[in-house]
């Protein structure tokens, strides 16, 4: 079978007996049907202003200011009057401190783990300590930050490490 070539072929010159459109005929009723309402229009406002009343076209053209009544201001009630005046008696009770706290943040096999931990910290401006510690199952090092007078300030130091991502540190009483 033979190959086509369709991308250079030229069309066949066909007989080209397309036949003009017809041409609309002028739209006489819609010209005539808006120049009715054009007229309707017109007639409208032309009876509007030759039939309105006089007496209101007038208020309507000089308006009168009419008396602005004054609101008076409320009052304000009793109470509140006596909140202003109140005061309030509270006592202060003096907490005890439970002791001094110390937060540790891991505890590891090695002593080059602990130092590794110990440095991290120390970029976020904390001191720590790695402390060889004996115990029943052999030799750990405590990375251990501390001690705070309160709570509160260990919270502190906690919520530093957690913004380096340092995560798991423990804060006990120090005994």
């Amino acid at each position: 079978m033979a190959q086509h070539d369709y991308i250079n072929k030229k069309p066949s010159n066909r007989n080209n007996k397309k036949q003009a459109p017809a041409k609309k005929p002028f739209p006489v009723a819609l010209v005539l049907l808006a120049i009715i309402l054009v007229g309707c229009f017109g007639y409208g406002l032309w009876y509007i202003k030759h039939n309105a009343d006089p007496v209101l076209v007038e208020q309507q053209a000089n308006p009168t200011k009419a008396e602005e009544k004054v609101i008076p201001k409320p009052k304000p009630p009793e109470f509140i009057k006596e909140i202003k005046e109140h005061e309030v008696q509270v006592e202060v009770k003096e907490l005890e401190q439970k002791g001094p706290y110390v937060m540790q943040c891991g505890s590891f096999r090695t002593l080059e783990q602990a130092q590794t931990l110990k440095a991290k910290i120390a970029f976020a401006g904390l001191v720590a300590e790695a402390k060889r510690v004996e115990g029943s199952n052999g030799v750990w090092y405590k990375v251990r930050l501390g001690p705070y007078k309160t709570k509160r300030q260990a919270e502190s130091d906690k919520n530093k490490l957690k913004r380096i991502k340092i995560m798991g540190c423990g804060i006990w009483l120090w005994t």
